[in-house]
């Protein structure tokens, strides 16, 4: 069982500003579904006729796990595993090997992970669940590709944490993800920023380097936007954070995890229709990139247009949480 002295020490408990964005969501999905119980039951399932999201078929195979394979063993911050990113899970050990640990430099290695993830892991709203069975599965919300990235570092003795941040969204995303469903378009609109997003940090060469492995290249084409590569940030790219809400963290905190689930069974039917808007942007990304040459070409061309913009809410006039400078 852990110690209250472990949940404080691995930043299981909330930090202040997390709990507050948490309490605030609450209380916006709450006023949500309370001011629209009759479309909630017309959406929260898609009708028997509805299209259907089938989860995409992973593009990469599990490599052997041998139990003599090496792997980080510590209790140092940053290096141990946390709440749902269990560096130790064979499906980590595995590809940290295959991906150079304790071979390659550890910018090099952690350039790979971050291809790997970015890359061969897609995106899709579920529950929360830990770094080995999102191996497996081949998708993730950007949390579980984000420990997927924290795990392999760590693996390979590179420390790594998350950054986490309240945000708005550019509108190409707010069009594809936030109003592919009535319900979070009201939940997104009566906040005024969507509830989480974050990033992976890896402590490189004596600094932390930022890796945002969310967006596969082809969603990063369906908005328009360049094609991030490792020590490219986010903000300012297709997220734009709060002011005041930027938040490192060694572990994802208790309470996320009973969030998503609370959310698949609320309303089900909304996740799916998110998910399939994603498959969708993914499609439609990756014609926009055969059409450019390839995805050196047309992150050529997008890096040459003008920054992204922001989403134009209607944001109702409500109690918010207020976030510090």
């Amino acid at each position: 069982m852990v110690s209250l002295r472990e949940m404080k020490d691995k930043e299981y408990i909330p930090q202040k500003m997390y709990a507050k964005m948490f309490i605030g969501g609450a209380f916006s999905l709450s006023k949500t579904i309370l001011f629209n119980m009759g479309e909630l039951k017309k959406l929260r399932k898609l009708p028997p006729n509805a299209e259907r999201y089938i989860r995409p078929k992973r593009d990469y195979e599990i490599p052997e796990f041998k139990p003599s394979m090496k792997v980080i063993n510590s209790n140092e911050k940053y290096l141990r595993p946390t709440l749902f990113c269990d560096h130790h899970d064979p499906e980590v050990v595995a590809f940290a090997h295959k991906f150079g640990a304790f071979k390659k430099s550890d910018r090099e290695y952690a350039e790979t992970a971050f291809e790997f993830v970015k890359e061969h892991l897609s995106l899709e709203i579920c529950p929360l669940d830990g770094v080995g069975v999102t191996f497996r599965r081949g998708t993730g919300t950007c949390f579980h590709l984000i420990s997927a990235f924290i795990a392999l570092c760590r693996a390979a003795g590179v420390k790594a944490r998350y950054k986490v941040f309240a945000m708005n969204m550019i509108q190409a995303w707010y069009e594809t993800t936030v109003e592919a469903d009535p319900l979070v378009k009201k939940w997104y609109d009566s906040m005024g920023y969507f509830m989480l997003e974050g990033e992976g940090e890896a402590f490189i060469d004596g600094e932390w380097v930022v890796a945002h492995v969310g967006p596969k290249a082809e969603r990063q084409a369906a908005a328009g936007i360049p094609i991030t590569k490792f020590g490219e940030d986010s903000i300012g790219r297709w997220f734009f954070a709060i002011p005041g809400t930027i938040m490192r963290m060694e572990s994802i905190p208790y309470g996320f995890s009973g969030s998503t689930k609370f959310l698949k069974k609320l309303a089900p039917g909304s996740m799916e229709r998110v998910n399939l808007s994603i498959l969708k942007q993914i499609k439609r990304g990756r014609k926009i990139i055969e059409d450019a040459g390839g995805v050196e070409s047309y992150d050529r061309m997008a890096r040459a247009e003008k920054g992204a913009k922001k989403p134009k809410l209607e944001i109702e006039k409500t109690q918010k949480i207020v976030f510090e400078e």
